[in-house]
């Protein structure tokens, strides 16, 4: 599965486990090298990219691997 999520792009809906609950939200941002954002330091590269998201409910960000995101629908 985590394969597929691989060709997740900015605008997708996807979900994530965040402190025991599933969180809805969107891609905002494939991250492919080392960068600061949401609030800590991202060691993302082409060979492992990352994604930030952005929670429908909270509005809040946060950056996740790819095989801790599951597209929806």
């Amino acid at each position: 599965m985590a394969e597929a999520n691989k060709s997740l792009k900015k605008g997708d809906d996807v979900t994530w486990k965040s402190h025991g609950q599933t969180v809805h939200g969107e891609v905002e941002q494939k991250i492919t090298k080392r960068t600061e954002t949401a609030g800590r330091t991202v060691d993302a590269s082409p060979d492992d990219p990352q994604y930030k998201v952005k929670s429908d409910k909270t509005g809040r960000e946060a950056v996740h691997k790819p095989g801790a995101l599951k597209k929806d629908g």
